[in-house]
């Protein structure tokens, strides 16, 4: 899935993405008690399209699924929603028979595997290791 693709699907659910200078954060989202929900990307922060895309696609993944928490949360509720939502990514930036066909077909190269999936090779380890754990 390309990066404008995936504003795209931020659009169609009525997430509004928004410019944000953050202190410590890549990207956030948050939901109102409305139930709006919001996504702040700062671009500063990011180092490649790449990079965009799996920041946006993770916090759509928290918009998608309401997998979201406060800072009182437990750590053990912190984690299962950021594995929702950074699942929700995987899923959607990478599928899975996609990425078989394509190591399938003679690919080895985890640089050029990133590339046709345009995220970064860190997101990809998070891929390979989520398929291999759901095999």
């Amino acid at each position: 899935m390309q990066l404008n693709e995936l504003y795209n699907e931020a659009d169609r659910r009525g997430v509004e993405v928004l410019c944000a200078e953050t202190a410590a954060v890549k990207s956030l989202s948050l939901m109102t008690d409305s139930g709006n929900c919001y996504i702040g990307i700062n671009p500063y922060m990011l180092s490649s399209n790449a990079d965009e895309a799996v920041c946006l696609a993770h916090e759509l993944g928290h918009c998608v699924r309401g997998a979201f928490y406060n800072r009182y949360s437990s750590l053990d509720i912190r984690s299962r929603h950021e594995r929702r939502a950074q699942n929700w990514a995987i899923k959607k930036l990478v599928p899975k028979d996609e990425l078989i066909e394509l190591y399938s077909a003679g690919t080895t190269d985890n640089s050029e595997v990133s590339e046709h999936f345009g995220i970064t090779e860190e997101f990809l380890q998070l891929v390979l290791e989520y398929y291999s754990s759901v095999a």
